[in-house]
């Protein structure tokens, strides 16, 4: 199975999946370490991503998803996937379960200000915000808690 953990930047999504991934005994993957470099430079350089610069990345996504499949490799896998078209790519197993991690513009943005040594600078989270296409076929959990409440509701959700 593969948990696509979802959500803008500053959402959580790599604090949460690796929480999740590590009571589950899981692997954990994050979908920015798929980026290539160009798109990695475009982000610290303060630009936004276009839907032709995520294709790449999109695509080794959804190769490796087909990979932990194939050898059924559990995976917690920490992921933007802000559009629909995104997640469809991503999500076109029934084995992939989607959680978004859903909070306000306000509080995400005192998360990004605080966060250090990231490429993804708080500046560009209205962008983050106006791509974004909340998901009606995931599990919708609010980041205003402990991490640890989350991590139980999305066990308690997916029945893991």
């Amino acid at each position: 199975m593969i948990i696509l953990i979802m959500g803008v930047s500053g959402s959580g999504k790599t604090t949460i999946g690796k929480q999740l991934a590590e009571t589950l005994h899981w692997q954990f993957q994050d979908a920015d370490s798929f980026h290539p470099a160009a798109n990695v430079e475009k982000m610290r350089s303060g630009l936004p991503l276009t839907d032709t610069d995520r294709m790449p990345w999109l695509l080794a996504l959804q190769q490796a998803i087909a990979i932990w499949l194939q050898t059924q490799t559990n995976t917690v896998l920490a992921c933007s996937a802000l559009k629909a078209e995104y997640r469809h790519m991503l999500s076109q197993a029934s084995q992939v379960k989607q959680v978004y991690l859903k909070g306000s513009f306000a509080l995400i943005q005192q998360r990004l200000q605080k966060r250090q040594g990231h490429y993804m600078k708080a500046a560009l989270l209205q962008s983050q915000f106006g791509a974004l296409e909340e998901p009606t076929e995931a599990f919708w959990v609010n980041i205003d808690q402990s991490p640890e409440a989350i991590v139980s509701q999305i066990r308690k959700a997916l029945h893991v």
